[in-house]
């Protein structure tokens, strides 16, 4: 059930570079991003198990969004030695895909000034969901962002 702090926006589900699946063939990593980011994620205390182990890629144009109070950021994690230490922050998030609700879903949002490639446009939204069945490219969703935490921008 919604709370009061729910904002949703529309969205389309967009591909994106693969890299956190594991299935981009242009990716450096040996693995999925996400199952190698996920022990340090979780030795600092969030549990992403699960959830898929790569993003959601969701379009919100016309709108973007600023973090305000992410419920986690870890600061300088240093998941690899393909390049420097990266700054990751997690907001709990809903997820409403063909009418279901997805709760215990996470804006995964990787900073992008500790990012050294894959950047993301700012209207798209990186979520960590449980694996949604035969959810397509192009499918319309709704996301529940925690307006304490995400602000939405026009």
């Amino acid at each position: 059930m919604p709370h009061s702090h729910w904002q949703a926006v529309k969205g389309v589900v967009m591909p994106g570079h693969q890299v956190a699946s594991g299935r981009g063939e242009t990716s450096p990593y040996p693995d999925s991003s996400i199952r190698m980011q996920k022990p340090f994620f979780r030795e600092r205390g969030l549990d992403l198990d699960g959830l898929f182990e790569g993003t959601l890629n969701i379009s919100i144009a016309p709108w973007t969004f600023r973090l305000l109070a992410p419920r986690w950021t870890f600061e300088r994690v240093e998941w690899t030695p393909l390049h420097p230490p990266e700054t990751f922050s997690f907001s709990g998030c809903q997820l409403v895909c063909e009418g279901r609700l997805y709760e215990g879903c996470w804006v995964y949002y990787p900073h992008p000034q500790t990012k050294k490639t894959h950047f993301q446009s700012p209207s798209i939204v990186e979520v960590l969901a449980p694996e949604i069945e035969g959810l397509r490219y192009d499918a319309r969703v709704e996301v529940r962002l925690d307006a304490r935490e995400i602000e939405l921008l026009r």
